[in-house]
């Protein structure tokens, strides 16, 4: 039987591609694709907003403020659901495209999807140089869309309307594939968007996704075993990979039934509850005490779904250089980290194959008693920073304590760069699975409102966003404020005002240099001029109030509750009282300098790199 052509545009049938794929989330059948962030220009605005404005029932499309804030907020709505569902966000050429290759490097580092299109430049070549077009005198196939290259799992530029028969299924397949998963890009030429093309029909039927779960290898599995079996003081590390496998529960209840303490990277802090009875706190750079003690004495460490990153392991201090690593993760460039025996698969699966070969083997409870009591002891610390005190200005751990206790059980909250990081990983102390996104892999300042947005049109349960972001992540970069008003996507913004870019400061000072550049006063300024933040936002269509204490913020929080749209609350905070807990981080310090406080800080770099572990 013959099959049957469709005569469509390259815009058209990519368009058309899209709407036609699906996917299963909680057991339900919804799009792949659920929306589009779109700034048209010319490059998109002629010919794929003509295909989406035609499909716009099926496939919404959402209007952006800032290239790289809406591609920002269509990774936080992939986080949020899980990598069940993908976003894809459009620029036209030049300044359009470039503004969102800091967003494609946050997918990347994060491991999320997100599906870029951006307009390039003519296959003919007949009109260059077009308007924002960057020559490359040597190389005239090259374009700006090329800087694209080193931060997508996937890139290919569409010069041709049937490539887009391959190419697209190829993006498809690596956004879901959970070894693999990041940004896919496509540049997609001018002037091939416009050609018509006879596109088999077959290619656009409709197509139900599953995320697949490979299996480890039993023989991975039988020497983790093995090793776990032998081991006197096992620690579990679950990661941001035990959220996207769906292995939250199995994960706990392989910790409680086999008496293994279970601390969190950045990425995987909300995988339990705060008080899940292994919990024994976030581990690394902006850790617990409790699980930087815990990691020092541990022989056996079982890292669950973590790329290991420095601020998990205290750049390879946290750990005895004795303890063997057992790396469970789905992608082999990570499970195959710092000499650990290598489980690649699907977390949730060999989590559970690895729980049924152990049996009724439990560690030895004297090791979890030594963790639960660890784990009290930072509660008590943590008790101790968060509580109100007659200080004029309350601290971050006070105002994140503060949010935390008013918080919902399913409120989600969202923070991303500055002191909030750790303040937030140490202090916020999880009601629900789920609830906790730090965007930490990439650390960008801007993802924190927009992240709010995206997130706040992927949440279906009831609740409110909440958003913790500092003074200057808040300058950043805030015009998704607007967008969120626009389109009655609400979340709660607390500004945390601290005079400028203070974590940076107390690196800066920690590491022997004097304030300079970070804090506004410490900057070359006529004069420290305050923003009036709760203005800014209500310029932008926001509620807003700015308070002075934490009973003001608890007012000003239960009255956001009430409102109908984005509502901002900033608060002047401390800029030099920061809650303990840290391990230790390498950074490069200089050997030679005029400062003593450089020349002391260089020998404590010195003694902190002769404890890091050797390895790859």
């Amino acid at each position: 039987m013959g099959r049957g052509t469709i005569r469509l545009t390259t815009a058209q049938a990519l368009v058309k591609y899209l709407c036609n794929q699906y996917t299963l989330a909680d057991g339900k059948r919804v799009p792949l694709f659920a929306g589009v962030f779109g700034i048209f220009g010319h490059g998109n605005v002629t010919c794929l907003a003509e295909a989406l404005h035609a499909q716009r029932d099926r496939l919404p499309t959402w209007r952006g403020q800032n290239e790289q804030s809406m591609a920002l907020a269509a990774i936080a709505f992939a986080k949020t659901r899980k990598r069940r569902q993908i976003m894809v966000a459009t620029s036209s050429i030049g300044p359009g495209a470039t503004n969102m290759v800091t967003a494609a490097a946050v997918a990347h580092s994060n491991r999320l999807p997100v599906l870029i299109l951006s307009g390039d430049v003519f296959v003919n070549r007949r009109p260059d140089p077009v308007l924002q077009q960057v020559e490359h005198f040597g190389s005239p196939t090259t374009s700006v869309n090329d800087a694209f290259r080193a931060v997508s799992r996937y890139w290919d530029r569409i010069t041709h309307p049937e490539q887009i028969i391959s190419s697209l299924p190829h993006a498809v397949a690596t956004m879901l594939d959970p070894a693999d998963c990041g940004p896919a890009f496509l540049g997609l030429c001018q002037d091939t968007q416009e050609v018509a093309h006879d596109y088999p029909e077959v290619f656009f039927e409709e197509r139900v996704h599953t995320v697949p779960r490979p299996r480890a290898d039993l023989v991975s599995i039988e020497r983790a075993v093995e090793r776990l079996r032998r081991s006197e003081r096992p620690l579990l590390i679950a990661g941001g990979g035990v959220k996207y496998s769906l292995a939250e529960s199995e994960v706990a209840s392989f910790a409680e039934t086999h008496g293994i303490p279970l601390v969190e990277t950045i990425a995987g802090k909300g995988t339990v509850s705060h008080d899940h009875p292994a919990h024994a706190g976030p581990v690394g750079v902006i850790g617990s005490t409790s699980a930087n003690e815990l990691a020092g004495e541990a022989d056996v460490v079982l890292a669950v779904g973590t790329r290991l990153q420095d601020f998990t392991t205290g750049s390879w201090t946290a750990f005895s250089h004795e303890a063997d690593f057992i790396a469970v993760n789905a992608a082999r460039w990570d499970a195959h980290k710092h000499r650990a025996i290598a489980v690649v698969g699907d977390a949730r699966e060999a989590v559970l194959e690895i729980g049924s070969r152990l049996g009724d083997w439990r560690a030895d409870q004297s090791w979890m008693a030594r963790a639960q009591k660890a784990f009290v002891e930072w509660n008590e610390l943590l008790d101790k920073h968060q509580k109100p005190t007659n200080s004029p200005i309350p601290t971050y751990a006070q105002v994140v304590g503060a949010v935390n206790r008013w918080a919902g059980e399913k409120d989600r909250m969202i923070t991303a760069a500055g002191g909030l990081p750790g303040e937030t990983s140490k202090g916020w102390r999880v009601k629900a699975p789920h609830t906790f996104d730090c965007e930490f892999g990439y650390s960008c300042m801007g993802y924190e409102i927009a992240g709010g947005w995206g997130t706040a049109m992927a949440t279906e349960d009831g609740s409110t966003p909440i958003v913790l972001v500092g003074d200057g992540s808040y300058l950043m970069m805030n015009s998704d404020i607007y967008s969120s008003v626009l389109t009655g996507h609400k979340m709660i913004i607390v500004v945390c005002d601290n005079g400028g870019f203070a974590v940076i400061n107390r690196l800066q000072n920690f590491k022997g240099g004097e304030s300079f550049n970070n804090l506004i006063s410490d900057c070359r300024v006529k004069e420290p001029f305050p923003v009036d933040f709760a203005k800014n936002a209500e310029s932008q269509g926001a509620l807003a109030r700015h308070v002075t204490s934490l009973a003001d913020l608890e007012d000003a929080l239960n009255w956001a509750r009430t409102t109908d749209r984005t509502t901002v609350i900033s608060i002047v905070t401390d800029a030099f009282t920061w809650t303990p807990g840290d391990a230790a981080w390498d950074l490069g310090v200089p050997e030679v300098s005029d400062r003593e406080e450089v020349r002391a800080a260089r020998a404590d770099q010195e003694q902190i790199r002769s404890r890091q572990r050797v390895g790859v």
